[in-house]
């Protein structure tokens, strides 16, 4: 994968060969030599290990966790107060929300997973300086990237209909998307400045801030809809703004806090530079997690064609919001895995890497099973959490059995995506993805929500059995790994690329 970091024939190459450097600034080697100790039992082994790898784990997931579910509970809210409003608004804000909208936020949010990889190398190679010059330089990129799916925004409307949608809904969902614009930008600044943190394992001011954002937003949300009832754009605009606020208080926290001084020392002219290599970096780090999320997306579009739209919509809505709350858990397990396995194999402990892996998967669907059980103990009910009448509580009611199973399933995937983004196996996943979301997924959801009329039923079967097809490969191909391999490969990557950064800072203390 190192290619990723560096294209052929660059003028001015992002990473330089130097002498060679750790992975970590500091890694504890107390696991390794545990696993190593050929005194003691398998239990005795088995035991120490797994109580200081589950220390390591929940102490770099839960931070991620809470990060991730507040700001999904934020977006959530949004479309929990639209479906008060009726069906047809809990449909336009489902589409708005979970099918344009995702656009933004798996391009903005893969570019910006270039960063992770930059940062976490610039960081343990005692690189301080270059962090703040990769956070700049990405958010550029991605403001500009902001652009062109601006403009697919504002032509929402036709697109939706040239889809098939509805007129009704296709109005509805594009006056919600058009409040969502500003929210474009907002993530082209936010998650570069979020990995930019992780990198450094800063991730509670996030969590606070999230919170706080999170209690705001629903305040003004409710003003906005039922005191001034600006409908589905003044929803849309407050979403926008929240993110903003969460935008604007991480990069407070950048500048006033002591932790950050050495890795932020002002603005940079050399953020312009390299541009174009940078961009190829973060597109190349987009692809894999974009067709994750724009296979849903394309499965909420085609719940829009299925007989009586808005039934299909509201009900994928329900399960799929449901869902997008249980992935935010495994989102903070999968940051937890990348960090855990690089840190690992940067370190030259293939056995703490190979036991990093089975921790961290086991916890997460143990997790995921638990919450499967409560899925199928509400699914009578939990459609009216988002919105009223029993036409939808019954068809999500239907859904439950494989919204549980689907549960489950996202308690291993994502934690398997970690891994490979700890390995450098991006390309790898990008071409499994391809295979089971757009050559089974979608053509097998088509054909049971169709042609055997099985509706919002048969899409989610689809989806279900190419998201299986996609788990079980990347558990084969993580569990036949070779770990003392994957070690040399890394040592070979980390005494290759160093950060060439020369041009003075306009702010260098």
């Amino acid at each position: 994968m190192d290619e990723y970091f560096q294209e052929k024939g660059s003028k001015e190459p992002l990473l330089e060969p130097k002498e060679p450097v750790v992975a970590v600034e500091h890694i504890n080697s107390e696991l390794e030599d545990i696993l190593s100790d050929t005194s003691l039992s398998n239990f005795q082994m088995l035991e120490r290990a797994s109580v200081i790898e589950l220390k390591n784990l929940f102490r770099l997931a839960a931070p991620s966790v809470i990060v991730y579910l507040l700001n999904n509970i934020t977006s959530m809210s949004t479309q929990l107060f639209c479906g008060h409003l009726g069906n047809l608004e809990l449909a336009a804000a489902s589409l708005g929300n979970e099918g344009i909208q995702l656009l933004a936020y798996g391009v903005m949010l893969g570019m910006g997973s270039a960063v992770e990889t930059l940062c976490g190398q610039a960081y343990g190679a005692h690189k301080y300086g270059s962090l703040g010059i990769y956070l700049q330089r990405s958010t550029i990129l991605l403001m500009l990237s902001g652009i062109p799916i601006m403009v697919a925004y504002l032509f929402s409307k036709p697109i939706l209909i040239f889809l098939g949608e509805s007129e009704k809904v296709a109005s509805a969902a594009a006056l919600f998307v058009y409040g969502l614009i500003p929210q474009i930008f907002a993530y082209a600044a936010n998650f570069p400045i979020q990995k930019f943190l992780q990198a450094q394992s800063i991730v509670n001011p996030s969590a606070y801030i999230a919170a706080a954002t999170l209690v705001l937003h629903l305040f003004l949300t409710w003003i906005v809809l039922y005191v001034f009832e600006w409908g589905l754009f003044g929803g849309a605009l407050v979403l926008s703004i929240s993110w903003w606020i969460v935008v604007i208080a991480q990069f407070m926290y950048i500048l006033w806090s002591d932790t950050c001084k050495k890795t932020w020392s002002g603005f940079s002219l050399q953020a312009f530079s390299g541009l174009w290599d940078f961009f190829k970096l973060s597109a190349a780090s987009s692809v894999m997690l974009c067709l994750e999320a724009w296979y849903f997306q394309i499965l909420v579009l085609v719940a829009g064609l299925l007989p009586n739209p808005e039934v299909a919509l509201d009900s994928l809505a329900v399960c799929n919001t449901i869902l997008g709350c249980v992935f935010m858990l495994s989102v903070g397990f999968n940051a937890a895995a990348s960090v855990r396995v690089s840190n690992e194999l940067g370190a030259g402990h293939p056995k703490s890497a190979a036991f990093s892996v089975v921790v961290v998967t086991l916890s997460s669907f143990v997790i995921a099973v638990v919450i499967a059980i409560v899925v199928m103990l509400l699914r009578d009910v939990m459609s009216y959490a988002f919105t009223g009448g029993e036409t939808i509580a019954k068809a999500s009611s239907e859904l439950a059995p494989l919204l549980a199973a689907s549960v489950v399933l996202n308690g291993i995937q994502p934690v398997l995506s970690g891994v490979a983004v700890g390995c450098g196996w991006q390309g790898f996943v990008a071409y499994v993805n391809v295979g089971c979301y757009y050559v089974v997924g979608i053509p097998l959801g088509v054909l049971l929500g169709f042609k055997f009329k099985l509706g919002a039923k048969g899409l989610w079967l689809g989806m279900f059995g190419g998201t299986a097809i996609q788990t079980l490969i990347l558990l084969w191909a993580t569990f036949r790994t070779n770990w003392d391999d994957e070690v040399e490969k890394t040592k070979n990557r980390l005494n290759k690329w160093r950060d060439s950064s020369k041009t003075p800072l306009l702010n260098e203390s």
